[in-house]
């Protein structure tokens, strides 16, 4: 599979690494800070970062999600404004990220720094059908934590 990735950012790929990933495991690729210098997000302030590229996947059978990275979130309180972003294959434009600081302090977000994570994942294509009703699974209608704690 072929995805298009368009560097729009000057810096990416010269003074910064082009988004890759981090280690011959890791499922995501690191986005990057591509702002004009470093930039501060207030506590309990959103920021919408750029990340110096445009991509389009045109593949209808993959997706991307953006997800934030643990350390930013656990260490700093800085996760997604919309906590899970998902880019489909039509689109065709810069990957901006949202930024959420939750936390009580204000965060410097330094030019260049890794802030997200890009996964590509495959499509499953899901048909609707009514019915009157289900078949009785074990489980049926029991919801959140009918499976246990333990």
């Amino acid at each position: 599979m072929n995805i298009a990735i368009k560097i729009l950012d000057k810096r990416l790929g010269t003074i910064y690494p082009l988004p890759r990933y981090e280690s011959a495991a890791a499922a995501g690729m690191d986005l990057r800070a591509l702002t004009s210098g470093d930039v501060v997000i207030k506590a309990g302030a959103s920021l919408l970062v750029p990340t110096g590229f445009a991509m389009h996947i045109a593949d209808p059978n993959v997706c991307a999600v953006v997800l934030p990275r643990s350390g930013l979130g656990f260490k700093h309180g800085i996760v997604l404004g919309n906590l899970t972003g998902l880019i489909d294959a039509d689109y065709q434009g810069q990957l901006f990220v949202p930024l959420w600081n939750r936390s009580d302090t204000d965060f410097t977000l330094h030019e260049g720094e890794r802030m997200a994570q890009l996964v590509f994942l495959p499509i499953i294509r899901a048909t609707l059908t009514p019915v009157e009703e289900f078949d009785i699974s074990e489980r049926a209608t029991a919801g959140f934590g009918s499976t246990g704690q333990r």
